[in-house]
């Protein structure tokens, strides 16, 4: 849907447009900052909502954009909102960040780990499922946070409802115990591709993004914590995956030597014959 802004004191030459998601469950909190700036610089602007989840995937397919709004100065693309106000040379707002709920989670996670004397494999499994339970309180809200930097969602979109559950699963098998090699391989996969996917929106993309890790309506910032978050998720998961592998041998060799002489040399000329 378009929107003609006309309540301005002056206009420009070139024409403003300005592309922002405006959805029943998400108005985009930069659009309108946007729309609130070129509002106060009296400048006439053509405002251009994008309704549905496929308007803007279109949107972003159509101008290679990871994000939205984007500004457009007649057919010259400024950007979002921090560049469209160093266009106008006029300062920023900033994101309101808090590390206060990521905060909450470790340390709860870390004293119900020490009062079960679970350790290291009791804390991934509490903070694991506490950020699951975090997810899932409004996961269509999470999805959607989740699918701007992560990879794997970007192409297949069913994975960002599907991860709060894979996530919540992983958990349960540190603290159970069960699966070990199912809950390290999995843990292993799900960190490294989290860490790719910060990485590449933080560090290469230069994405100034909430983090998706404690719900889709957070004030983290996507950065070192969210990294180190996969990072620690993808060691963890490697060095259960070790351990699962190392006990399933241990096992098979001393059921190997609880076999009688004879059965074992029966086994050891099969392996020959073979």
């Amino acid at each position: 849907m378009t929107v003609m802004n006309r309540k301005t004191k002056n206009t420009t030459a070139t024409s403003v447009t300005v592309y922002r998601m405006s959805m029943p469950e998400h108005e985009c909190p930069w659009g309108l900052r946007a729309i609130k700036l070129l509002q106060e610089q009296g400048m006439e602007f053509e405002d251009v909502k994008l309704r549905s989840r496929q308007e803007v995937d279109q949107f972003k397919a159509k101008y290679g954009v990871a994000t939205t709004p984007q500004i457009f100065f007649g057919k010259e693309r400024v950007g979002g909102y921090t560049d469209l106000a160093e266009r106008l040379k006029v300062e920023a707002e900033k994101a309101e960040y808090s590390y206060t709920p990521v905060a909450a989670v470790f340390s709860t996670a870390g004293l119900m780990a020490l009062a079960t004397s679970l350790g290291i494999p009791g804390f991934m499994g509490f903070s694991l499922s506490m950020l699951a339970s975090l997810k899932l309180m409004d996961i269509n809200a999470f999805a959607e946070s989740f699918e701007k930097y992560d990879l794997v969602t970007k192409r297949f979109k069913p994975y960002g409802k599907i991860y709060p559950f894979a996530e919540l699963l992983i958990g349960l098998g540190f603290l159970s115990g069960v699966a070990p090699l199912a809950t390290g391989i999995g843990s292993l996969i799900v960190g490294v591709s989290g860490a790719i996917s910060v990485f590449k929106a933080v560090y290469i993309d230069k994405l100034a993004l909430n983090c998706a890790c404690v719900g889709g309506n957070s004030k983290a910032p996507l950065g070192v914590v969210s990294f180190a978050e996969n990072a620690i998720m993808a060691v963890m998961g490697g060095v259960l995956t070790f351990s699962a592998l190392s006990e399933a041998n241990i096992q098979s060799m001393r059921s190997l030597e609880a076999l009688p002489p004879a059965v074992v040399q029966l086994q050891e000329g099969n392996y020959e014959a073979k």
